[in-house]
């Protein structure tokens, strides 16, 4: 799963559209309750320039503050935030990626400068050092750490793309570089230390448990029987 950013720009855009056009129908409307004479119309062409000129500033930012938006609510209960260099990716090959993903994982391609505003003053303001150049960004969340990372590297060695490495992640707070990654990939599963945590909470029990079923026999065994004295020896005459 995952969304892009063009998708917010054009939703920001039209909703941008739509606050100004709503906005020139409610000053018409005072105008004209008030009786006073309307301004003689601009020029069409000074008018559709002013118009772009207004607006742009505001698609902007509201597409901007849009997209950050999108990328706090992502960071919301995240386990862990990866960056893929994605330079040369297809759309398909997104799509690819995103199907083998877990439903705890999603991969979004977004700017380098909304990721380092939308971390600003969180605990993920380690991602910055690798903010840089074209990433899609992995975020996890769920403490599933090696399987959310396995479909991409299937994905990499199938298309033999050994430059297209993640480029950093956070978890817990520490920076991975691409060289600790072996780290994460490795970690335990959670299946896998929950029966490590009970193979050590059952060994001491089991040792005092055969401990005991020894005691236990030693003391079901009769006792072995006692030595007959010997016969006395005959008194000499």
């Amino acid at each position: 799963m995952g969304w892009d950013i063009d998708e917010t720009a054009q939703w920001a855009d039209q909703s941008s559209s739509t606050l100004l056009l709503q906005g020139k129908a409610k000053k018409s409307s005072r105008i004209a309750a008030q009786g006073k004479p309307s301004p003689p119309p601009l020029p069409s062409e000074m008018t559709s320039v002013r118009a772009v000129g207004s607006t742009l500033p505001s698609i902007r930012a509201a597409a901007e503050l849009a997209r950050q938006e999108l990328l706090r609510r992502e960071l919301v209960e995240c386990q862990l935030v990866a960056g893929i260099w994605c330079h040369g990716f297809t759309v398909a090959q997104l799509r690819s990626i995103r199907a083998n993903l877990p439903a705890t994982a999603r991969l979004v391609v977004a700017k380098n400068s909304d990721v380092a505003a939308a971390v600003a003053g969180t605990r993920w303001e380690a991602v910055r050092p690798f903010a840089r150049g074209m990433n899609a960004w992995l975020f996890v969340r769920s403490d599933e750490i090696p399987p959310a990372l396995r479909p991409y590297r299937d994905f990499q060695k199938e298309w033999k793309l050994q430059l297209n490495d993640f480029t950093g992640a956070v978890f817990e707070g520490r920076l991975y570089s691409p060289d600790d990654f072996s780290q994460l990939e490795s970690m335990p599963t959670r299946v896998q230390s929950y029966q490590y945590l009970l193979g050590c909470i059952q060994m001491p029990a089991v040792s005092v448990l055969a401990a005991l079923r020894a005691r236990q026999e030693a003391m079901a065994q009769p006792p072995p029987p006692a030595d007959e004295p010997a016969p006395a020896a005959p008194a000499d005459k």
